[in-house]
């Protein structure tokens, strides 16, 4: 049966990794293998010996139990997962409504008009730093989505978006890493309780600024970056309240990690909270009303809240719910759990994360990271779990396929998997072991 299950999780990945070719949206593969492995499970519940226990982190021999309590153990394991699973994607969706309700006013208008430069060398470093503070707030995937925006708002010329798009996944996924909001990789484990936000912030903002000044000086250097930006007449026009929006909702989302240190509550309770309190506001603004028995007449599915509601990311969410359920599934066997037993006995845990990091830029760093929670059984704060937090957030750089920030990036600017590897992965390469250094050093 665990043979069967391995081989369900290969697949599925092989579907995930494929889906271009393959032309099937990810999140198939994702919830079908997560189906068969927890249906596989619950089938050959009978003829495990083993069961890892997500409440003790201990592997259990339950050689002795019966039927029933099998099924009672399974049942429990698998409600204790898609609790903590729904934790992290109830955070995501708050997060991308908030996000988008900034939009809806046109709130991220303003940060183009905060860039007056013409060099494109100045303007390199504007928009890398903007994706590097943007990203650490509203998470890498919309920074990039935000910048590149602004940048076809900018410059006309598609060849140059190409080299700014580059470089705005590198500073993107940099700036992601060091705080627990920036990267759902860095959320997963800082709502598993195995970061906190002080030290993430303290061991990570180093190494994650320097593996994004690394890649971002060398190629201010480069004949890409020389001369001036031929810019786009301003034609927008700009919402009275945009900046304002903008610097709420921003505001709010930072204040989630303070609302979880003082209450102890999980993140999710804050994210609703900021999301509530932005909803009202984005409401008295739109200079809107209606009843609660009106909730079902036109005007209710025009306002900010509604229509951001309704452009969450469903598939991603999804995804999500897929690969961190199978992984879960993997767990409960034990199976990830000997593995780092095993990984643990064979090379150091430094080098481990340092494959890991690289191997993210292949490898989703989402399965990757919910992997290594299970496979490492070191206390909380310590310093593997935040290298974890860095190399998964950074590594995925080095190829255009290897996070959402570059994929995202790929489809709007339609950069070819080629042309990153050419251009942009050396740099990106260089830029991460840099992060490492500094990490070893410091940490």
């Amino acid at each position: 049966m665990e043979i069967f299950i391995v081989i369900v999780f290969v697949l599925g990945y092989v579907g995930i990794t494929m889906e271009h070719a393959l032309k099937i949206d990810k999140l198939i593969p994702a919830l079908l293998m997560m189906a068969i492995c927890w249906a596989t499970i619950a089938l050959g519940i009978d003829s495990f010996t083993q069961w890892f226990d997500p409440h003790s982190g201990s592997l259990l021999d339950i050689s002795g139990m019966g039927h029933e309590e099998r099924s009672h153990l399974l049942e429990g394991t698998l409600l204790h997962h898609f609790g903590k699973t729904s934790e992290i994607l109830i955070f995501l969706m708050g997060a991308m409504a908030i996000v988008e309700m900034i939009d809806h006013f046109d709130g991220f208008g303003a940060i183009k008009k905060m860039i007056k430069t013409k060099s494109k060398r100045s303007l390199l470093w504007i928009i890398a730093g903007l994706a590097f503070v943007l990203s650490a707030i509203i998470d890498n995937l919309t920074a990039t989505i935000v910048l590149i925006t602004i940048l076809r708002k900018i410059i006309p010329n598609q060849n140059d978006r190409m080299w700014y798009a580059g470089l705005i996944i590198i500073a993107a996924n940099a700036g992601g890493a060091w705080t627990p909001i920036g990267d759902v990789t860095t959320t997963m484990l800082w709502m598993a309780g195995k970061v906190t936000t002080g030290k993430l912030v303290m061991l990570l903002s180093l190494p994650s600024l320097v593996s994004m000044i690394v890649p971002v000086g060398i190629a201010s250097f480069l004949p890409a970056f020389k001369g001036n930006v031929e810019r786009k007449a301003d034609r927008d026009k700009v919402n009275k309240y945009g900046s304002f929006m903008l610097f709420l909702g921003l505001t709010l989302i930072i204040f989630v990690p303070i609302f979880k240190t003082v209450t102890h509550l999980p993140p999710y309770i804050g994210m609703m909270l900021s999301l509530s309190i932005f909803a009202i506001v984005a409401e008295i603004l739109s200079n809107r009303s209606y009843t609660f028995t009106q909730v079902e007449g036109p005007e209710h599915h025009h306002g900010p809240t509604m229509k951001a509601l309704s452009k969450i990311e469903m598939p991603s969410i999804l995804f999500f719910l897929g690969i961190l359920l199978t992984v879960a599934a993997m767990e409960s066997l034990g199976l990830i759990f000997n593995f780092g037993q095993q990984v643990s006995a064979s090379i150091p845990e430094s080098v481990f994360i340092v494959i890991l990091g690289i191997s993210s830029s292949i490898i989703d760093n989402v399965p990757l990271v919910a992997a290594s929670i299970g496979m490492f059984q070191d206390a909380p704060d310590s310093n593997v779990w935040h290298f974890i937090a860095y190399a998964a957030g950074t590594g995925g750089s080095m190829l255009i396929i290897g996070s959402a920030a570059g994929v995202v990036a790929m489809g709007m600017e339609k950069i070819s998997f080629f042309w990153y590897m050419k251009n942009i992965t050396l740099l990106a390469l260089l830029g991460y072991f840099a992060g490492v250094g500094v990490f070893l050093l410091i940490a």
